[in-house]
């Protein structure tokens, strides 16, 4: 008996050891991963290219069961859908005929004013086949990376609207941050009125709308649309409609994450916009309508003083009173004898 009962407490510790063990090991990775972000993205990117087969392998069957149970379920009305979908098809290519007029109307229009042309887009369809929900972060994994020339920053769209933007890609699969995760942020337009905003995510179903303008006023039931500021994001993508929160504005988005399975990532073909160069009207003095200062006048030059200094002596150069550079003086002619005079001298 006291044998069983410490065999039962040996394996007790045994398991709270284990547990302690786990738990300092989980510490770890947290404070590695908020100290080094850069190493678990590329990691995580890593992990999800290995294990893109298998995630795809796991969506199979489970989208043939859901596939079977929605077919069942469509097949009680069946002929009513079938009536309603030829009432819209009808309507449909009524609204195709207008768009089409309306298409070549804008072109003509277009280039009466020279205007410039929106920017092509191209995208790619990807599958979902993995998300990633936690307290600090709100993702999707696609099954597109850059294998198929997906980079960050391009926007995620499904049938309905805007569902985020892509943040890491690998080789094979791609990362998309929500637009409901807290580190989202994107520059919207809430129509009508064409007010700028800051969509900001908070971890909730409903973003944060916040007005850059001072004094613009929201309304309920706004159309929320991106921007196109910075040329991050193409411009007049579905975000969501304006609704009250309180004192806050919140955005109702119209594409839900949760739901999504094919999505198609945007690659907006224009260069993200440099800042100007900052000038002299860009100065405080100037914002305030105040004339700048003039420059003050430069001084004139002056030539310095340098101290006379005593010319070196040339060699043969007279030491009696002449300057060093004067000529010597020349020395009186010797002429030679005459040899009559000195006879004559000698006969007298």
């Amino acid at each position: 008996m006291a044998n069983g009962t410490w065999k039962i407490a040996r394996g007790r510790n045994g398991g709270q050891f284990s547990l302690a063990v786990f738990v300092v090991f989980a510490l770890i990775l947290v404070l590695l991963g908020r100290a080094q972000p850069a190493l678990f993205n590329r990691a995580r990117a890593y992990f999800s290219d290995w294990a893109s087969p298998v995630l795809e392998a796991a969506r199979i069957p489970v989208n043939t069961v859901n596939m079977w149970v929605g077919s069942v379920e469509s097949a009680f009305t069946v002929y009513q859908d079938n009536i309603r979908l030829k009432q819209e098809n009808a309507k449909l290519r009524q609204w195709q005929n207008a768009a089409l007029v309306l298409e070549q109307r804008l072109k003509r229009y277009q280039l009466l004013l020279n205007a410039v042309p929106d920017p092509e887009l191209t995208s790619v369809t990807a599958h979902v086949i993995g998300r990633d929900n936690r307290p600090f972060i709100d993702t999707i994994i696609l099954n597109a990376g850059k294998n198929l020339h997906v980079k960050p920053g391009e926007a995620v769209v499904d049938e309905r609207g805007m569902i985020g933007r892509i943040f890491l890609a690998g080789d094979h699969t791609s990362w998309v941050i929500l637009l409901t995760d807290l580190n989202s942020h994107i520059p919207v337009t809430v129509e009508p009125g064409n007010i700028q905003a800051m969509l900001s995510g908070d971890n909730t179903a409903a973003p944060v709308l916040e007005a850059s303008a001072q004094g613009a006023q929201l309304k309920e039931g706004q159309q929320i649309v991106t921007s196109g500021d910075g040329g991050l994001l193409p411009r007049g993508l579905p975000v969501g409609m304006v609704y009250r929160d309180g004192q806050a504005f919140r955005a109702a988005l119209l594409a839900d994450a949760a739901t999504s399975d094919e999505v198609r990532v945007l690659d907006l073909k224009l260069p993200p916009e440099q800042p100007p160069a900052p000038s002299p009207n860009d100065l405080p003095i100037a914002a305030a309508g105040l004339a700048p200062v003039p420059p003050p006048p430069p001084k004139p030059a002056s030539t310095p003083h340098l101290p006379l200094m005593p010319l070196p002596q040339t060699a043969g150069a007279n030491t009696a009173g002449h300057p060093p550079n004067a000529p010597a003086a020349k020395k009186p002619a010797q002429t030679e004898p005459d040899p009559d005079a000195a006879s004559g001298a000698q006969d007298q």
